[in-house]
């Protein structure tokens, strides 16, 4: 790894990966204004890119969960650090659940719309994809009919099955499996090494994804559901820098310097409307920051699925706009089980494009009152949703890692202190590989 970097050695800020990301989504902004139709055709660029970073995230989420859980020591660790992050992870997702829920009853962004004219068709294809997202469902889909299915696929969950599975493993053999333990680590090496490489067409990846984004729906289209996107925004930038902010700074550090810190993630992820093409990159970043790579590799993977705030406000401020728009009447008991439903139904609607929105409709279902048609409402909005919710799931779980890390004594605050400070190489340089524990 670098040492710590000085005016002298640091990269010229047009040549650093977040500043790339930023002039394409800016150039995709304006191409999208001025040419809408050649900036839906820059489509194919963005879903490259995405395919690239989900082309190996598989091996990614193995190969730290494998080497994490195996560098614990024992399964009595790994039991006390997952446990802590599930609890974590429960507890921040339902208050993100409660502010959705507490500025859509408040703010009412839904009243006066008067929907009565809805087309249930357009809706259609969600409704069928959510019928199957009980509970059970759910969790059969964790285990894969094979473990080859479970990296063709690309699903994380059952992923991190797996590779607890093989952690497990390893810490059992001890000394006899020592040999597959550096094997792992090399491959790790590895990995990261080809993200890297795929991470400098990011820039490209997000000017497709966004130009598509413009291109297709304009911001002058939004028109009347400007004001729900608006608010959205806002309360998400209330739960990062008011609860988010108040967590970091009771674990000793600043939100806005850690924010800072993974900018190159935030435009990725608001250029490609996911999270997942800055997990890989996120996860190096905490490991450089003084997290230990046990805890990088255990809770972010995890946090991937189970910790999604920025899914969750979304889900009830939705929720509530569906109903005050088609002029829906609920009672509390309704409102409360349109909340229980939705801590349930959230988990697993992680960054990707479109989760979410599946998710919300299968939320509504248990209040048969909302017609599930008014989601035609927000879906030509979704996607400029979406972004802001795979952005804050990415920030989400980027703090709680630093959390858990320093709740269990494995964190360097003083590497901490020199990353947020800009003292230590945000990036990597080409081709570094991370640092084998």
């Amino acid at each position: 790894m670098s040492g710590i970097a000085t005016p002298a050695t640091r990269r010229p800020f047009y040549t650093t990966l977040y500043f790339q990301v930023l002039v394409g989504i800016a150039l995709a902004i304006i191409l999208g204004d001025i040419y809408p139709k050649t900036a839906v055709a820059m489509k194919p660029l963005g879903d490259g890119f995405i395919k690239l970073i989900r082309m190996v995230i598989a091996l990614v989420v193995f190969c730290t969960v494998v080497s994490g859980i195996a560098n614990m020591g024992s399964m009595k660790k790994v039991g006390k650090v997952g446990g802590k992050a599930l609890l974590y992870f429960e507890i921040v997702s339902t208050v993100a659940l409660l502010l959705g829920w507490v500025v859509g009853a408040v703010v009412q962004p839904g009243a006066g719309f008067n929907a009565t004219h809805l087309d249930a068709k357009a809706v259609a294809s969600y409704v069928t994809q959510a019928q199957h997202q009980s509970v059970v469902e759910f969790l059969l889909a964790i285990i894969p009919n094979t473990i080859f299915d479970a990296f063709t696929k690309g699903d994380i969950l059952p992923v991190v099955l797996i590779s607890v599975l093989f952690g497990y493993a390893l810490t059992v053999l001890g000394e006899r499996g020592r040999m597959v333990r550096e094997m792992i680590d090399a491959i790790t090496g590895v990995v990261f090494a080809v993200v890297n490489v795929i991470m400098k067409l990011a820039p490209i990846g997000a000017f497709g994804a966004m130009a598509f984004t413009v291109g297709r729906y304009g911001i002058s289209s939004l028109g009347q559901l400007f004001g729900l996107v608006a608010l959205f925004y806002i309360t998400a930038a209330v739960f990062v820098f008011g609860v988010l902010g108040m967590i970091a700074a009771a674990a000793g550090f600043n939100i806005l310097k850690f924010l800072n810190y993974i900018k190159a993630e935030i435009f990725i992820t608001l250029g490609t409307s996911s999270s997942d093409p800055a997990l890989p990159s996120l996860m190096e970043k905490l490991e450089r920051a003084g997290c230990s790579r046990p805890v990088v590799g255990l809770v972010v993977p995890t946090g991937y699925v189970f910790n999604t705030d920025g899914t969750s406000i979304y889900m009830t401020l939705a929720a509530l706009f569906v109903a005050q728009a088609t002029n829906t009447s609920l009672s509390i008991e309704q409102q409360f089980a349109i909340f229980a439903v939705a801590v349930l139904t959230s988990k697993g609607a992680s960054g990707i494009t479109g989760a979410g929105f599946i998710a919300l409709v299968a939320t509504l279902g248990v209040v048969p009152t909302i017609p599930v048609a008014g989601m035609a409402l927000i879906l030509g909005i979704d996607r400029f949703m979406s972004e802001v919710r795979a952005l804050v799931n990415m920030i989400g779980n980027g703090v709680a890692t630093v959390v858990m890390a320093r709740m269990e004594g494995e964190l360097d605050r003083q590497k901490l202190r020199l990353a947020l400070n800009g003292q230590l190489p945000a990036e990597p340089d080409d081709m570094q590989q991370p640092a084998v524990a």
